[in-house]
């Protein structure tokens, strides 16, 4: 039973995770830390140790979803090896971090940051695209399959400060980047949305290997339970990055506003009053 549900878990978070970039974790975590506190189902499961379970999947979905987006050219290359190589310390640093985090503080700090990632979700569509990286940048042209062209780029400096924070939070909470790089990269240095996310899962598969090799040398990997999480996790992935080709993602984006929020209210709930 309890592996069956780690590989649905696992395949719900590989399908959102593709379809809309945001790497899987950011369901992996806060589904376990709910099943784990309100339902024991997994008594053994620390939060370093879901963390550790979250970075190997994310290699997996990072892999899947990257091999698609790769058959409909929707990959820069070159912008996921920067993105990858400022996000690359911070996930160190970030696993490293994570080790004197007791449950209670690691509810409350995730909490937090998934009503943030629920804020910032709400408030995408009503926030205008800035211009100013794109005109004091490097600058990349992507031609779609309507040939119509977009122009996008950005100061690689400010790319890899901003990667770095972000591979922090990833290290920290085992949720990848894409729920935050991929907001950026369409807000900040105008990417067109499926280069965003396409992009995105590619930085994922490359941070997901760095921050996984931390984990491991820190025993954080409940290996077990990788047995059920990661096919799941590989098959969801394909299922979501196809739906990415199909269909509008904003009703998934609406549903996903509103998990964040309510697991987010009560991962802090549970931080704040759990003895």
């Amino acid at each position: 039973m309890i592996f069956v549900l780690m590989a649905i878990v696992g395949l719900f978070a590989g399908i959102v995770g593709a379809l809309v970039g945001l790497g899987g974790g950011v369901i992996l975590v806060p589904s376990l830390l709910f099943l784990g506190t309100a339902f024991a189902f997994f008594p053994d499961l620390s939060p370093q140790k879901i963390v550790g379970l979250s970075v190997i999947m994310m290699i997996f979905i990072g892999l899947s979803s990257t091999l698609s987006y790769m058959k409909v050219k929707t990959v820069d290359y070159r912008s996921g090896f920067i993105f990858f190589v400022g996000s690359a310390p911070g996930t160190v640093l970030g696993a490293f971090a994570n080790k004197g985090l007791d449950l209670p503080s690691f509810n409350l700090y995730f909490g937090i940051l998934l009503v943030l990632l629920a804020l910032l979700l709400l408030v995408r569509d009503r926030l205008k695209t800035v211009h100013w990286f794109v005109e004091h940048g490097r600058t990349y042209k992507f031609v779609d399959n309507q040939n119509k062209e977009y122009i996008y780029g950005y100061p690689i400096w400010f790319a890899m400060l901003l990667t770095f924070g972000i591979g922090f939070v990833s290290g920290l909470f085992g949720i990848g980047g894409g729920s935050m790089i991929v907001p950026a990269m369409i807000l900040l240095f105008l990417f067109p949305p499926h280069v965003a996310v396409g992009t995105s899962m590619f930085m994922v598969f490359l941070s997901a290997i760095v921050n996984s090799i931390t984990h491991i040398s820190l025993g954080n990997v409940p290996w077990i339970y990788t047995l059920a999480v990661v096919p799941g996790a590989y098959i969801g992935a394909k299922i979501g990055a196809a739906l990415n080709k199909k269909l509008n993602s904003d009703t998934l984006v609406i549903i996903l506003r509103i998990a964040l929020l309510v697991l987010g209210l009560r991962s802090i709930y549970e931080g704040l009053f759990s003895s």
